[in-house]
């Protein structure tokens, strides 16, 4: 067995650092969880987060297919970040004539966290995309 590579461990580091983000913390068995907008990215959330760590397991043994399911984990979690950031307009898009029960207050709301998971996933997913699109060098002949 040889020694992970660079982008092996950027992988595996990207992927565990999204899986300590987690920003799903007790969210289980509220309202949230049981919203027909909300209900679902909680779901893609936790799918998301099931796969992040099957990518860091795999990202030692074969890197493009963790990069492959990293990609895919960012594309699923990244709706629910985007949702806690901006409420109303993801509402305007996604809700379909739904209304709050409580209308929240403007457009953006600054959530710290829900910020460094959207930049966390945007870091990811450049590596994952790198590690995916890696070709060993060694599989490369040379030209004389």
């Amino acid at each position: 067995m040889k020694k992970p590579g660079k982008q092996q461990f950027l992988l595996a580091v990207s992927c565990l650092a999204v899986v300590a983000l987690r920003n799903t913390t007790g969210l289980e068995g509220t309202e949230f969880s049981g919203g027909w907008l909300t209900g679902p990215l909680l779901s893609m959330t936790n799918i998301g987060t099931v796969l992040f760590v099957l990518a860091l397991i795999e990202s030692f043994v074969y890197p493009r297919i963790a990069g492959a399911i990293g990609l895919a984990s960012s594309l699923l979690c990244l709706p629910l970040y985007i949702y806690f950031i901006a409420p109303v307009p993801f509402n305007q898009i996604f809700g379909f004539g739904h209304e709050f029960k409580v209308q929240p207050g403007g457009g953006l709301h600054w959530d710290r966290w829900a910020i460094v998971g959207v930049l966390t996933l945007a870091v990811t997913t450049y590596v994952c995309f790198r590690g995916f699109t890696a070709v060993s060098q060694a599989k490369i002949p040379e030209r004389c």
